[in-house]
């Protein structure tokens, strides 16, 4: 068994054949996305955003040009090489503009980038010592803070171009003995399974299921909300893309 992917990865994943089918009936999922891969099944999701503290900046960017043009703002994000996180902020930008476009932004951003860490640990603690206006996370991030620290100050983007899932998905290792595997496959997206991964992991359920009234809310607006499409994004066309993103910032 192999958990903790995302769907940005399985096109790469597949090239391995390490991997079979499951089992588990599909029809219970509840994504903004439509989802029939019967190898890779989805155990939790967010939607990239950028997460900022409304007692600092009261007026965020509405848009991701906003964000990449406002020279006002100091924004943390993660290496796209070595972080899921920044790797999303990598597809976010590249589905929505166009290759030289894209090179633009990237070049605009770098001018109020305070830095590209390599992981997502590293960037949200800077944001939390006061380094950035702004960092790179999920918007379930926020629901954190609600829950654990009982702190409402820290707020997600919502741009109005749209915005890209990260879907974590897990998969069944093929030629094992693979018994027990498609029961606890079942199990991850069960009612109960659900709600602990989406308390503990910050992450919203894949399944339709009250947990808690904020994730629940959060679910239901991301449901709702303008999701691009990136489910046709090879692993080469990343690989492009991150050689387009280093280009731009040595400029």
């Amino acid at each position: 068994m192999v958990l903790g992917l995302d769907h940005h990865q399985i096109d790469e994943t597949k090239k391995l054949a390490m991997f079979e089918p499951n089992q588990v009936d599909l029809s219970k999922l509840a994504l903004p996305l439509k989802w029939d891969d019967r190898t890779f099944l989805p155990f939790d999701f967010a939607k990239y955003a950028f997460i900022y503290d409304k007692n600092k900046l009261t007026h965020p960017p509405k848009s991701l040009k906003e964000l990449a043009e406002r020279k006002d703002l100091k924004v943390l994000y993660q290496d796209p090489r070595t972080s899921s996180i920044g790797r999303g902020l990598l597809l976010w930008v590249n589905t929505l503009y166009p290759q030289a476009e894209a090179q633009n932004l990237w070049k605009t951003l770098s001018e109020h980038t305070v830095t590209v860490t390599k992981g997502w640990t590293e960037a949200y603690g800077a944001f939390l010592k006061g380094e950035g206006d702004l960092v790179l996370s999920t918007n379930t991030s926020p629901i954190y803070h609600i829950l654990s620290e009982q702190k409402d100050n820290y707020m997600a983007t919502e741009f109005s171009e749209g915005g890209v899932l990260q879907v974590e998905v897990v998969a069944k290792v093929a030629n094992r003995n693979n018994v027990c595997a498609d029961y606890f496959l079942g199990y991850l997206i069960s009612a109960e399974a659900q709600a602990d991964i989406a308390k503990n992991n910050v992450m919203l359920p894949v399944i339709d299921s009250p947990i808690e009234s904020h994730i629940d809310a959060l679910k239901q607006h991301t449901q709702n909300s303008l999701v691009l499409d990136t489910s046709k994004i090879t692993g080469e066309q990343l690989k492009t893309w991150i050689n387009q993103w280093q280009k731009a910032l040595s400029k």
